[in-house]
């Protein structure tokens, strides 16, 4: 049986969207930001940057969530989050920092154990303080940076600064774009999803430059073909690879998403996102950046000038 695939031959002119897609880009990212930096919207952090305890319960039977919220509310804990997460008997429990210290947050601890010590099994119980949630943001922040470095600098020493300059803007308006949904959604942000935010680095980045070597390859075959011409007839010998990529990978995440459970929701959710989202910049925002960037035929190394013109129809390098 054969298997069906994606076609190989198409000829479809991406760079016509060029500005429009820059446009409602950056128009997305503008407003990524502004979600992110308004107080009444914000992330919305989990323990692990605000500090506080959570706690996975198995209780022997399967317990009415509106119950157990109802239970927990008449310790006077303030800010309780209470989610089903798994098997019909499991339940997540986020408490918020307690004013006090770390004597404080064990106590809340204490008074769940006391409330279902003998009706639920405490599988799970982790208490972040406010230094460590802080150490942990700090953390987070600062490998993302240095991701963004790295891939400059390498990217950089392997091609030319056209192509280090388009992949690290692609890389950051994926992470931008990332930051606006969790915004948007209030989705917890915790330490999985800076997991989930460096992965989309490495996909977005792994796209964006697969792209990028099949345009060098054919900068140094076709270099009297206007710039527009051969990004397009670039991006289309890469398309059917890219796409078979992003379907197969989403795939994966969709069956995660939806039977991984509570704990990786935020993880799943967000790689699902930066695979849709990287897939779409590689094409509309890594490409068209070189365009912008006045990258020009013949400007590559390796180049000679006695290198022959060969015509779009002659057949094209293998595919990596």
């Amino acid at each position: 049986m054969r298997l069906i695939t994606l076609p190989t031959d198409t000829r479809i002119s991406f760079m016509r969207w060029r500005t429009p897609a820059i446009v409602v880009s950056l128009a997305l990212c503008v407003l990524s930001l502004v979600l992110f930096a308004l107080p009444q919207v914000g992330m919305n952090y989990g323990i692990d940057f605000r500090g506080g305890t959570m706690v996975e319960l198995r209780f022997d039977e399967p317990r009415d969530i509106g119950d157990v919220r109802a239970e927990i509310g008449d310790l006077g804990l303030g800010d309780v989050q209470i989610v089903e997460f798994g098997e019909p008997t499991d339940v997540l429990i986020r408490v918020e920092e307690q004013p006090g210290g770390e004597e404080a947050q064990q106590l809340a601890v204490i008074q769940l154990r006391d409330l279902y010590g003998e009706a639920a099994e405490f599988r799970r119980v982790e208490v972040v303080g406010p230094r460590v949630s802080g150490e942990l943001a700090r953390a987070g922040t600062i490998g993302v940076v240095v991701a963004l470095l790295a891939i400059m600098i390498y990217i950089w020493l392997r091609f030319e600064w056209h192509f280090a300059v388009g992949a690290v803007l692609t890389t950051l308006h994926d992470v931008i774009l990332t930051i606006g949904l969790f915004a948007a959604t209030q989705i917890e942000f915790n330490l999985s999803s800076i997991a989930a935010v460096l992965t989309i680095v490495g996909y977005s980045l792994n796209d964006t430059v697969v792209v990028y070597d099949r345009v060098r390859e054919n900068l140094r075959r076709y270099k009297r073909l206007p710039m527009s011409e051969l990004i397009d007839l670039s991006v289309n010998q890469m398309l059917s690879r890219t796409l078979m990529t992003s379907v197969t990978t989403l795939l994966a995440l969709g069956a995660l998403f939806v039977f991984g459970g509570e704990v990786i929701r935020s993880f799943t959710f967000a790689m699902i996102w930066g695979i849709v989202v990287g897939t779409y910049s590689s094409i509309f925002i890594a490409a068209p950046l070189l365009i912008t960037l006045n990258l020009r035929p013949g400007r590559t190394p390796g180049d000679t000038p006695d290198t022959p013109d060969k015509e779009p129809g002659e057949p094209q390098p293998a595919t990596v």
